[in-house]
């Protein structure tokens, strides 16, 4: 019979203790505050950057740099 014995580590190394960590960012979608629906995708880590992130961009809609504020994917 085969005995197979494996110390802490080496269980460790193989991934049999702990999973695979989980990736930190999300995705979040920047809308334009002229109204338009125009919006652009951004990734954000939420563990890094805690506050909502607002950007002047160019919205073509209106044919403008606008405020874009964050707002949740749906």
């Amino acid at each position: 019979m085969l005995s197979l014995s494996f110390n802490l580590a080496q269980l460790h190394y193989l991934g049999v203790i702990m999973g695979k960590a989980k990736g930190g960012s999300i995705f979040i979608r920047l809308v334009s505050a002229a109204g338009t629906g125009f919006f652009y995708v951004k990734r954000k880590n939420p563990r890094k950057m805690t506050e909502k992130l607002e950007f002047r961009k160019y919205d073509p809609r209106v044919n403008r740099h606008v405020l874009f504020t964050e707002a949740k994917m749906k």
